[in-house]
Order: structure tokens, then C-alpha cells, then sequence
């Protein structure tokens, strides 16, 4: 057995000198921005709001199949549960860390308010490749992994979710440790996204895809784009071409959409007249990605960014179900986006029509700042969100 030690390491992302881009600092300035917008918060639960509950940071080895060892750092955050148990994904990349895992932690609760269902945020990782490992060696990362976390996951305090490079067959291996761990227990509530057989729900794996699609087609029918309000005949570009990113390609190009980019991490495509996106599929199935597929002019993922188009969809890089029908699933998930979208258009509307009463509350308060300015949709789902659990949260009352 060869006992050589190895430590999986993760480069340092380049950083713009002027700009930044901490994911953590970048979800705190976003918080203090929607804050603002909100002067009746009484003084210091704003920190609170923004603050994580808790960050456990975990290192565990693993033996590969030719006998290496290798070392492994992994995180978990809890960031909010005043509306209910922590949910969010875990991810498997090289470039996760400790502050992505907190930013993406506060925005999962940020999203469960607006959407408006009884989850708080959480989110974990392992800075890791796995694409660089076998099957067998992801799975033992992923069995230490929730071993390391012991009981600081659960169905009613935590429950992980599929993020990047995992999937159902994580989930189902996160159940499985899991269960070894508290046998007699019903542990098949501490993952959602499991495999159908293992009680997933119909229509998990394109649920966040389209969710995005019900939220356009809501918004487009409130006017938020003029000129448009259907999808059918809008050109949609698709940055990932992952689960999500392949999911909504199918979703849109259903209700008409035209769909004339994507990209993966190699690269993109574009064909102003649309290309296929089933074969862009397979092609990436085939070749490991998107580059190279049929005549279509290959574009970086910078420049995919800024190509014309009706509909941006950035995908790179989120209830007991008591019945598995899909059609019922999608329903419920059409009532909930609809009634999300609905929710931030009114309050981006109230926000921007009593901006000089918020501002004369502000100055009442001796709260300092900057005049307050209209705010677009993504501002105003913020402020929607942080006053859903500001409300809860002093309903609660703080503890003791």
C-alpha cells in the first residue's frame, strides 16, 4: 500500500486589480444596497441578515484504486433558517472556497424568500476536479465528505441538494451514508434531486430550468420588455450548456424561442438563424463540448455574453411531494414562479413610486447613504426577500 500523501490544491482566481470580486464581499454589498430600501429594519438585524449561522470547514483523506493517497477540503454553510431548515446545493469544483460557499449560502436564502417557500439558504463544496478522478474515487470523496459532516446536515436542519458536477447518483450516495449513520431513521428526507426510485420528484433534474422559463413568460406578459411578450420567435443566448443551461435551450426552443448561442468552459457557438440544440447536445456528449459543432462561428465566453439577443440565460456556473406526476409537479411550479415574478414586479414598482418616502423615513432614522435611486428587477427581489425574513425573524424573536 503506497502511503504518499498528496494535497488537492485549487489556483487562486485572477482578480481585475480595480475590481472586487470576492463572491462573499460582492453578496454583502448586494445585501447593504436592498437594505437601504428598507429603513424600518431595526438597528443591527441587518448584520444579522446578512451574516452565515455557521461555516464548518472539513479535510479528510481518501485512497485512490493505485493505493495514493489524497487530501481534500470541503465546506458547508448554513447561512439562514428563520423560515425553515438550510437547502442548497453541493458542488464539486476546483475553485470552490469558503467565501463562494457563504455567498452562494445567502443567496439560496434570498431565493427561497422570493419564491416563498419554507427554506432557509445553505451551501457546500469540495474544491476538487472530479472530472480528473474515477467513479470510484468521487464516490469515496463524496461518503467521507458526509461523514466528516456527521449530524451537522439533516432533514430538519440541513438538506443538500445536486450543484455542479453532482447529480442523483451523489444524492443517492449522500442518502446512503447518511442512513449507515442513523439506522431505524427515515433519512430519505436529508437530500432532495435523488433518483426517482430512491422517492425523487418527476421533473427535479429541469425544475430550475423551467422555473426560469415560467419567470420570463410571466415577465414578458407584465411588460418588462417592450415590444415583446411571448417567447415564441425571441432569440435566447445560453451561457453553460449544463443541466440547466441544456434543459432551458429545450424548454424555450418548445414554446418558439429561437436559440442561437450557448457555450460550455471550452468556448461557444453562434448562429444568428439558429442552430439546433439537440445536436449542440450531443455534440458536447461526443466531444466534451460545444466547440466545433456544425457551421457555427465559435465565439469565447466573454463574447457570448455581449451577442444581441431578446433573452440572456446565464447558466454556468437551485414541499414534501406526495405524488410523483410530473404534469401535477409543473403545475405547482408554474403557480410558484408565477406568483414570484408577479411578487418582485409589484415591489420593484412600489420601491421606485415611493422613493422619496423611503428616503425621508431614512433621513427620520439618521440612517446615512447615498439618495436612493430606482431599482431594477434583481434590486428589488433582494428587498422583497430580506423584508420576508426580516418579518419572520422578528416574528420569531431572537432566542433566548
Amino acid at each position: 500500500m503506497a502511503t504518499t500523501a498528496k494535497r488537492v490544491t485549487k489556483p487562486r482566481r485572477a482578480k481585475a486589480a480595480s475590481e472586487d470580486l470576492n463572491p462573499f464581499h460582492i453578496a454583502q454589498q448586494q445585501f447593504d444596497t436592498a437594505a437601504a430600501y428598507i429603513p424600518t429594519l431595526p438597528p443591527g438585524l441587518d448584520e444579522f441578515l446578512k451574516r452565515p449561522e455557521r461555516l464548518i470547514t472539513v479535510e479528510f483523506p481518501i485512497e485512490k484504486q493505485d493505493g495514493t493517497m489524497l487530501s481534500f477540503i470541503g465546506f458547508r454553510c448554513v447561512h439562514n433558517r428563520a423560515r425553515g431548515p438550510a437547502k442548497g446545493g453541493i458542488r464539486y469544483h476546483q475553485d470552490v472556497t469558503a467565501d463562494e460557499v457563504r455567498a452562494l449560502a445567502s443567496w439560496m436564502t434570498w431565493k427561497c424568500a422570493v419564491v416563498d417557500v419554507p427554506f432557509g439558504g445553505g451551501k457546500g463544496g469540495i474544491a476538487f476536479n472530479p472530472k480528473e478522478f474515477s467513479m470510484g474515487d468521487v464516490r469515496k470523496v463524496t461518503r467521507r465528505f458526509i461523514a466528516a459532516l456527521g449530524d451537522n446536515i439533516g432533514p430538519h436542519s440541513d438538506i443538500p441538494a445536486p450543484d455542479v458536477n453532482t447529480d442523483a447518483g451523489t444524492m443517492a450516495r449522500i442518502y446512503d451514508t447518511y442512513a449507515m449513520m442513523h439506522p431505524g431513521e427515515n433519512c430519505l428526507p436529508v437530500v432532495t434531486g435523488k433518483p426517482i426510485e430512491l422517492g425523487g420528484s418527476r421533473g427535479r433534474r429541469e425544475a430550475t430550468s423551467r422555473g426560469c422559463l415560467f419567470c420570463v413568460q410571466q415577465a414578458l406578459k407584465r411588460g418588462v420588455v417592450p415590444g415583446r411578450d411571448s417567447v415564441r420567435g425571441a432569440t435566447v443566448v445560453i451561457q453553460g450548456y449544463g443541466n440547466a443551461g441544456s434543459y432551458a435551450a429545450q424548454l424555450f426552443a418548445e414554446q418558439g424561442a429561437k436559440i442561437i448561442a450557448v457555450s460550455d468552459s471550452q468556448g461557444g457557438i453562434h448562429d444568428p438563424d439558429g442552430l439546433d440544440w439537440a445536436a449542440a447536445l450531443e455534440h458536447k456528449r461526443r466531444t466534451k463540448s460545444v466547440v466545433g459543432y456544425g457551421g457555427c462561428e465559435k465565439v469565447s465566453n466573454t463574447e457570448i455574453l455581449t451577442i444581441p439577443c431578446d433573452i440572456l440565460v446565464p447558466a454556468a456556473l437551485e414541499n414534501v411531494i406526495r405524488g410523483w406526476d410530473e404534469d401535477a409537479v409543473n403545475g405547482k411550479l408554474l403557480k410558484k414562479m408565477t406568483r414570484a415574478t408577479d411578487a418582485v414586479i409589484d415591489a420593484q414598482q412600489e420601491i421606485n413610486s415611493s422613493l422619496d418616502d423611503l428616503q425621508a423615513e431614512r433621513e427620520k432614522r439618521g440612517l446615512g447613504g447615498s439618495p436612493l435611486k430606482p431599482v431594477d428587477l434583481r434590486m428589488a427581489a433582494y428587498v422583497l426577500a430580506i423584508k420576508r425574513v426580516a418579518n419572520v425573524t422578528l416574528a420569531r424573536g431572537i432566542w433566548p
